[in-house]
Formats: C-alpha cells, sequence, structure tokens
C-alpha cells in the first residue's frame, strides 16, 4: 500500500493493477448488493439475451477504482470523494482486468486531487473509464 502525503504528488504521477474476475467476487457482490438480476446470475439468460456469458456487475468493476485511490495512488491516506463512470463494454467471469490512473489536477487549498482512470480488458479494450476526485488527510 502506497503512503503519498501531499507534497509527494505531482500531475502525470500514474499506478496501475491487474485483477482477474471471479465466480467467487459475483457471488459475494451478489449477496451484499442484493442484485439478483438474472444478467448477472444466470448464465442461460445471460447467453439468451446475445451475451458470452454471465455480465459482470458494473459496480464491482467500479469498486477497483476504489482499490486505486486507497490503495496505489495516493494510497492510505485518501478518502474518496466521488466518481463519475462510464460504462463502455461488459466484463465477465475470468476476465483479466487492467486497472490505471493518472492525477490531472492537483488543488492544494484543500488538498484534493483527480484522477482520470480506465479499467481495460485482457483484449486492451476500455471497460469503463471515470473522473475520480479524492481528498488526502495528513494523518
Amino acid at each position: 500500500m502506497n503512503d503519498y502525503r501531499w507534497n509527494d504528488l505531482a500531475t502525470g504521477m500514474a499506478a496501475q493493477f491487474e485483477v482477474e474476475l471471479s465466480a467467487e467476487m459475483m457471488s459475494g457482490f451478489a449477496t451484499i448488493s442484493g442484485d439478483v438480476n438474472p444478467l448477472h446470475a444466470d448464465e442461460e439468460f445471460a447467453k439468451a439475451a446475445g451475451f458470452p456469458s454471465r455480465v459482470a456487475f458494473g459496480l464491482l468493476t467500479t469498486s477497483f477504482y476504489s482499490r486505486l485511490v486507497g490503495v496505489y495512488l495516493p494510497g492510505k491516506r485518501a478518502l474518496l470523494h466521488g466518481i463519475d463512470v462510464e460504462f463502455r463494454l461488459p466484463a465477465y467471469i475470468g476476465d483479466r482486468l487492467s486497472v490505471s490512473g493518472e492525477v490531472v489536477f492537483l488543488n492544494e487549498a484543500y488538498r484534493r486531487l483527480e484522477l482520470k482512470a480506465r479499467i481495460r480488458n485482457q483484449a486492451g479494450n476500455v471497460i469503463s473509464k471515470a473522473s475520480i476526485q479524492a481528498g488526502l488527510r495528513e494523518s
């Protein structure tokens, strides 16, 4: 886990990590969220709807933006203020996702930063794009 302080940050700083979507993640998210839509839970229903398999929850994939901010950039001193997400393509169990973000704005007065972030699948296709706002605590 990174532990950047305000003075360590600069525009252009970037971070990236990879994660594989698993059936266990899907099950856990369904339990937590209560979303039982068959598009996420029923293989045959998803295929009948034109998808190759069950579609991953969009907010499950979005949760990886939280990991980006809270673990990688800026890390343990971060407090997530907001995320504006644009979903581009569905993700599926077994997809290997690359989550990346770059600092594009720093506000010294409020110790607030903005990241532009993307999630790509193993084929390099953009699953989602996000603008993320976060604050930075000193203690």
